[in-house]
């Protein structure tokens, strides 16, 4: 039978609720996962997270750790990736050595979808809006496109550019200017609606759901972290917005 120390049953377990925080988890579950992983290797411990570190302390000694978290963009499949290891490990379907090892693995995994994937996904979001519009079918494939349009120079400046909520104003820019021209030369019926549709590849939903459950499960300080930071992008993408309309009218007259 394998021998595990305390220290390595905390560290293990801080390191899964790094992941699951920095990917998009809300507090509440990272803690409960955490606790979960602890009393399966048989060591009670106390976890308490916050936005930007998590405190895991076990109960029966004086073996603690604080990690230092960042979080960034979301990978909701790590978070499914660690809550199934650790239902694994907590039946005992794996051993400490191999879920330890798979942690690892999540936590160093780069996973992506192909950018024809992300492309067509983004346009697919954007078109369900236009149908609570009634929009006619142009407008509908006129937001598919400028949805793809305004998420790739979103992606493009958020990879040359580390500066937090500039990469979804210039990308609301670029899709207002666009459908404003569209609207004007007479392709689009309203630029109006495809603007909002468009936008809907840039709005920030995850931090958006959990600043609501952190709060309704009373995680104040997580949830009124989360909440800023989701009004910050929604400001950024408003702002966006309307010196797109601006810059239009100041080059296309009018």
């Amino acid at each position: 039978m394998e021998t595990i120390t305390a220290t390595e049953i905390v560290t293990l377990c801080g390191q899964v609720g790094t992941i699951l925080l920095e990917n998009g988890a809300e507090t509440a579950r990272v803690e409960n996962t955490v606790e979960y992983v602890g009393r399966a290797a048989n060591l009670p411990v106390v976890c308490h997270a916050t936005m930007t570190g998590i405190f895991v302390s076990s109960e029966k000694d004086a073996a603690t750790r604080i990690f230092k978290v960042r979080v960034g963009d979301f990978n909701l499949q790590k978070v499914d990736d660690i809550n199934t290891l650790s239902r694994q490990f907590y039946r005992h379907e794996i051993s400490f050595k191999k879920l330890k090892k798979e942690v690892q693995l999540v936590d160093h995994e780069s996973r992506d979808f192909s950018w024809l994937v992300k492309c067509i996904g983004a346009g697919l979001v954007s078109m369900p809006p236009m149908l609570l519009f009634k929009a006619t079918w142009g407008d509908l494939f006129l937001a598919f496109f400028v949805g793809i349009i305004g998420y790739l120079i979103s992606q493009f400046v958020a990879h040359h550019n580390k500066t937090p909520y500039i990469p979804v104003a210039l990308g609301s820019l670029a899709i207002s200017f666009i459908a404003n021209v569209l609207g004007d030369v007479g392709i689009a019926h309203d630029a109006n609606y495809i603007i909002i549709s468009a936008l809907m590849p840039l709005v920030p939903g995850v931090p958006m759901t959990n600043s609501l459950r952190e709060i309704i499960e009373r995680n104040t300080i997580s949830g009124l972290v989360r909440a800023t930071d989701a009004i910050m992008s929604g400001i950024s993408i408003g702002s966006g917005v309307i010196v797109g309309q601006i810059l239009m009218r100041a080059i296309w007259g009018g």
